[in-house]
């Protein structure tokens, strides 16, 4: 029994949802992958999929262990790159993970960069608004926001950001420009978090955190809707620098209680350390640490 080749065709039967696409991934004939899956599942003694004529679901069994199996492929691979030499060119599957509009904003011009300068490498680009285990989810570079939690990896600043409040100009024009933090009571708020009905928003008062407690008149689950709706003047917004600051450069919004804004909060680019990381996720990495400490220079050191 080939057992690489057997997790090898288990994946990618996950990857394409079904046997014909995996058969056409790795070249080879549909009864082989169905042979394959089927002496894999003897060997462990467990389903691993389910399958109708229509359609391969994974069970919870299958669930745990193509994760297991895409971390011993990608182990082998980095194993494979060591020996055949660091110096030469990446190649294989990389996969990163940032916040999502940092991600669309500072990530996506880096990894079509990287990517056109190393026609060998394929990626994946996980941009999401939660922290991702590096090591758990077989991802290569994160960039995460904030202060770092001890661990195993490896991580390099790359600039900083704040939380900011702004509203566009009409707005402000016709509401005022509120002066202390407590001014905002009588605004209209916006709340990016429909988590929790009363929020409080920081800011810095004499060298102490104040806390104000709000009730925002709109509360959102995405970014992008509070920014659409303090730009068309409903209200004012608190987001990260770096969410609007093209939108406060062209003047559709105007950041407001600038001195009370809280410290700035440290961006860092990190990977795995040792031999873990490979030679892709460092190249990757030495790129998009020049690029992002370019594009992060202006938003909020």
């Amino acid at each position: 029994m080939d057992k690489l080749h057997l997790i090898n065709v288990f994946v990618a039967v996950v990857d394409a949802s079904g046997f014909a696409g995996a058969a056409r991934k790795l070249g080879i004939s549909p009864p082989a992958v169905t042979r394959a899956i089927s002496e894999l599942e003897a060997h462990l003694g467990a389903r691993l999929l389910t399958r109708t004529t229509r359609v391969v679901r994974v069970t919870e069994a299958g669930a745990r262990y193509v994760e297991d199996c895409r971390r011993i492929l990608a182990e082998l691979a980095e194993a494979d790159e060591s020996v055949s030499g660091l110096h030469g060119a990446p190649r294989g599957r990389l996969t990163v993970t940032a916040p999502v509009l940092f991600g669309a904003l500072h990530v996506t011009p880096v990894m079509t960069e990287y990517l056109q300068r190393y026609p060998e490498v394929t990626a994946s680009c996980w941009f999401l608004d939660r922290v991702v285990n590096l090591t758990d989810e077989g991802v290569d570079v994160a960039v995460r926001i904030g202060e770092l939690p001890d661990s195993s990896l490896q991580a390099v600043r790359v600039g900083s950001v704040r939380r900011v409040i702004c509203g566009a100009p009409a707005y402000l024009a016709a509401h005022g420009e509120p002066r202390q933090p407590e001014d905002l009571l009588g605004h209209t708020l916006i709340s990016a978090n429909a988590v929790t009905p009363t929020p409080e928003w920081r800011f810095k008062v004499e060298g102490e955190v104040r806390a104000v407690r709000l009730a925002p008149r709109m509360q959102t689950t995405t970014n992008d809707s509070a920014i659409a709706a303090a730009v068309g003047g409903f209200g004012l917004t608190r987001l990260m620098s770096y969410q609007v600051d093209g939108l406060v450069r062209s003047g559709a919004l105007q950041r407001v209680l600038e001195p009370f804004e809280l410290a700035a909060l440290p961006v860092h680019l990190v990977h795995r350390e040792g031999r873990h990381a490979s030679h892709k996720a460092r190249a990757v990495s030495d790129l998009a640490v020049e690029r992002l400490r370019e594009r992060l220079a202006p938003l909020g050191g």
